[in-house]
């Protein structure tokens, strides 16, 4: 049976008007930024794309997007039917994590930003990434306990000890390290404060 994936994207860290977390943004941008910007090839897959927020951002400020293939897929029609809305030249498509519906290294870099921590099982859909990317991985996940830490102090989700709904993984950065290192070699690592964004390429066969 494929594992159920938890989505909890309850606050729009992309259109707030705290100025705390827009600076916040822009340096996690920044950083997603100038790692792809070294990645070379053409084909991009985002798993996870939600309403296309990312993907919007990154065809705005990397010329070179502009004429690449760029696919994303999520589970939620109306953030899907954003997404178009938002980026009319891309595709984007309904499928799950765990089951990637486009053949065996079909992309050159697949970016997987906000993701991981909502899927019960991470590793199962590492793997499915790792099977479609030819090059390269570009991921975030929150820095935990800090994320908690920082929820409590603004007052959010007491009751669930400053967890985000949805959050099923809460990744220490040597943790996603590790992970990301079970099928891939990372490469570049950017910590925009409070997120850990890795850069990892395929490794090479043993």
């Amino acid at each position: 049976m494929t594992p159920a994936v938890v989505t909890g994207n309850v606050y729009d860290k992309y259109r707030t008007s705290n100025p705390l977390y827009r600076t916040m943004m822009r340096r996690f941008l920044a950083s997603c930024r100038e790692l792809l910007a070294t990645v070379g090839g053409t084909r991009l897959l985002e798993v996870g794309c939600g309403p296309g927020d990312l993907a919007r951002h990154l065809i705005a400020t990397l010329p070179a997007l502009a004429g690449r293939p760029y696919w994303g897929l999520d589970l939620g029609l109306g953030e899907l039917a954003q997404a178009r809305s938002y980026n009319p030249e891309k595709g984007f498509v309904q499928a799950s994590a765990y089951r990637l519906p486009f053949p065996d290294g079909a992309f050159d870099c697949v970016l997987a930003c906000e993701v991981f921590e909502h899927l019960d099982d991470p590793a199962a859909a590492l793997a499915e990434v790792r099977r479609v990317a030819s090059s390269h991985l570009l991921l975030s996940v929150p820095w935990e306990p800090l994320w908690r830490l920082l929820n409590l102090a603004r007052g959010s989700y007491w009751r669930d000890l400053g967890n985000t709904p949805g959050h099923v993984q809460h990744y220490s950065r040597r943790a996603i390290r590790r992970l990301v290192a079970q099928r891939f070699e990372v490469v570049a690592e950017r910590r925009p404060f409070p997120w850990t964004v890795l850069l990892a390429r395929v490794a090479a066969p043993a």
